[in-house]
């Protein structure tokens, strides 16, 4: 089966992951899914298959040669993303892409254009699976698990590519923060490791975000309002007045590259609660602690005016694996040259975001990114290239080559 064929099947499977059930995997799609991937790795003829009641599902191809080779794993997630619906997706192949505007859905007038998506430019010729523009694809990351199972099967059917023992590992929850809390590293048994879970062709990554959550509740008190001068206390003004506080400049939409910012997800209120749902990234821990530190502070000041009524709850969720990578940056090597030897530009850059990856390196399985071809994740214009499937997919092959010295 070749790699979109896996991947267009794996699509029809609706694995949003929702951060409110507190259930791992959060959503019974999920484990649906990894069920089914059971089913698949085990008519492969893969061994040490397990799937547990958390919905981690890992699976082995054993070596098939001798000698003193490293145990890596190939990893990517289940779940899709919970900003907009993974239901019923319609995929559909736009083959040899001419430059044009792509119309992904002609009733609602989604169109798919190189004008607002200039890096579609970088695809001319290439055949592009899409959306019918009222879902997300599902790329990030199930691209990942049809790439690293499609390498799976190329190396049995080419017994005469040395390798050492290959784990895999499909984990829910990556999308809301959660895939590798439950991740059983111990019994992973890697040395090393590599998620399939980055973006467009080439990329190669092991700096990422520090990141937290913050949840700010703002307690007010509500007063017929005709009634209301000196009393009311209205929690949805001062929660207005709390989101200008924070620097405008420091958020996604005025960012890039190594700068961080304060990004508010989530508002829901009334004049007698509001609740602002924060993330805070950075990739430099203490300007990260500083940032942190700032929504402390503008809730302090906000209690200066309204004694009593501001409060934050603020939690890490992962740290910048750089510092867990530079020692041993062989694995970034060997990523390299797999992917030179795959016709591939390597392009090593920061994550701005965040990987399984990040939290496994600090669990002590170094595990950085790499990509998996998608473009425009999370939304109704994501697509992602076959071509750029298929170069990930020789991208696993020849790092399971190298790692066996061949």
């Amino acid at each position: 089966m070749t790699v979109e064929e896996r991947f267009l099947e794996f699509v029809k499977f609706d694995t949003q992951s929702d951060e409110e059930t507190n259930l791992t995997p959060s959503t019974p799609g999920q484990m649906e899914f990894a069920r089914y991937l059971k089913g698949v790795v085990e008519k492969m003829g893969l061994e040490e298959i397990s799937l547990d009641d958390n919905g981690y599902l890992f699976a082995t191809l054993p070596a098939n040669c001798e000698g003193d080779i490293p145990v890596i794993g190939f990893i990517a997630h289940i779940d899709t993303s919970p900003d907009m619906s993974g239901r019923n997706v319609n995929p559909r192949i736009v083959e040899d892409y001419n430059g044009r505007d792509i119309v992904l859905n002609e009733a609602e007038d989604i169109v798919l254009s190189p004008e607002q998506f200039p890096e579609l430019l970088n695809y001319l010729g290439q055949d592009l699976i899409v959306t019918d523009g009222t879902t997300l694809l599902g790329a990030d990351d199930k691209a990942g698990i049809a790439e690293i199972l499609t390498a799976v099967e190329y190396l049995q059917q080419h017994p005469e590519i040395k390798h050492g023992k290959i784990r895999i590992g499909f984990n829910p929850d990556e999308e809301i923060g959660l895939g590798a809390h439950k991740f059983d590293v111990e019994r992973f048994g890697c040395e090393f490791a590599y998620t399939m879970d980055g973006g467009a062709l080439g990329e190669l990554e092991y700096e990422n975000f520090n990141a937290a959550s913050a949840k700010v509740t703002i307690k007010g008190r509500n007063v017929h309002p005709g009634y209301a001068k000196h009393k009311m206390i209205n929690s949805i003004r001062v929660a207005n007045n709390f989101i200008t506080m924070l620097p405008r400049w420091e958020t996604p939409e005025h960012t890039e590259g190594y700068e961080g910012f304060y990004h508010l997800v989530g508002i829901n209120g009334s004049v007698e609660e509001t609740t602002l749902t924060y993330i805070i990234r950075d990739h430099d821990r203490d300007r990260f602690e500083r940032r942190k530190r700032e929504i402390e502070h503008l809730v302090n000041k906000t209690n200066t005016e309204f004694p009593g009524c501001c409060s934050v709850e603020i939690k890490d969720q992962y740290y910048n694996m750089r510092e867990k990578i530079e020692p041993v940056i062989h694995v970034i090597e060997i990523a390299e040259q797999a992917m030179r030897d795959a016709g591939v530009t390597p392009k090593v850059q920061p994550i701005r975001g965040g990987t399984d990856g990040a939290q496994l390196s600090f669990k002590g399985l170094p595990c950085p990114n790499i990509f998996a071809g998608g473009e425009n994740f999370h939304g109704r214009y994501e697509y992602v290239s076959i071509n750029s499937m298929k170069k990930a997919t020789e991208t696993i092959v020849n790092i399971c080559r190298i790692v066996a010295g061949a």
